[in-house]
């Protein structure tokens, strides 16, 4: 009876995915130019490749759940600012 608990888990990990997919896509295109620039910083003090993609991740699922709970438009400001304070997360949204 685990089904339902393994497709939680795909779909949480597809996401995961996704929001990785596309970091990598904003760092190669330099598009903002804040994620280039914080994933090199965070190289420059020791983080290795993953766990930064993953916080990057982490920015950017917070301002998507912030676009869907409050019906506006993707905040760039606040994202290359949240990107540029990493290894420090953004506040959780309540």
């Amino acid at each position: 009876m685990s089904e339902p608990t393994d497709i939680e888990i795909d779909e949480e990990e597809f996401a995961e995915n996704t929001l990785v997919e596309a970091i990598e896509n904003q760092i190669e295109s330099d598009n903002p130019p804040a994620a280039k620039a914080t994933f090199n910083k965070l190289t420059l003090v020791g983080y290795e490749r993953e766990e930064i993609l993953n916080l990057m991740a982490h920015v950017l699922a917070v301002e998507i759940d912030a676009i869907l709970e409050e019906d506006r438009a993707f905040n760039t400001e606040w994202y290359e600012a949240a990107l540029r304070a990493l290894p420090e997360l953004p506040p959780e949204k309540k």
